[in-house]
């Protein structure tokens, strides 16, 4: 990979690794709101809110965010299976996009749910806990994956040591 393509593909990466964290902040401010409020229109809204984010902001974001770092992993000299830390992000990638669409169902069904009129915010409690619950161990683990590529902590797999 060229030095002009490798950093147009590190700031993509960062551009839309930034973007998904700040996306899923975003995403645990309506859960917090839609969990808390009594007012039944914030409530809703926040619910309501949640659906078009998840699919328009957050899954792209997670999907260009994994696709960028593949590219750099595999086009620079830190490789793919080199470095523990790359392993964990692409773990970290790997495990959070399929966790990430099968929550979807959930989104689904609260922005369905808030979109009755007859419907008490009472009723949304369950699934909003579970909704900000889950946000904020995305949250965490997206911090985890921010954190290792800054820190980048020593260590080589094998695999890596051999290729050194």
């Amino acid at each position: 990979m060229t030095s002009r393509l490798r950093k147009l593909t590190l700031l993509a990466h960062i551009i839309f690794s930034v973007g998904w964290l700040g996306s899923v902040a975003g995403f645990l401010s309506l859960a917090i709101a839609g969990l808390t409020s009594t007012n039944a229109q914030i409530v809703r809204a926040a619910y309501l809110s949640m659906e078009p984010i998840t699919w328009f902001v957050i899954v792209p974001l997670a999907f260009a965010s994994f696709l960028t770092g593949l590219l750099l992993s595999l086009g620079t000299q830190w490789g793919l299976f080199r470095h523990y830390w790359i392993l964990a992000k692409l773990l970290i990638s790997l495990l959070s996009i399929p966790i990430l669409l099968l929550h979807t169902r959930v989104i689904g069904y609260m922005a369905s749910t808030a979109a009755r009129k007859d419907l008490p915010p009472a009723d949304l409690s369950g699934p909003g806990i579970k909704l900000a619950v889950t946000a904020t161990a995305a949250l965490v683990v997206l911090l985890v994956a921010t954190i290792l590529s800054v820190y980048k902590p020593r260590g080589m797999t094998p695999y890596g040591w051999r290729k050194h």
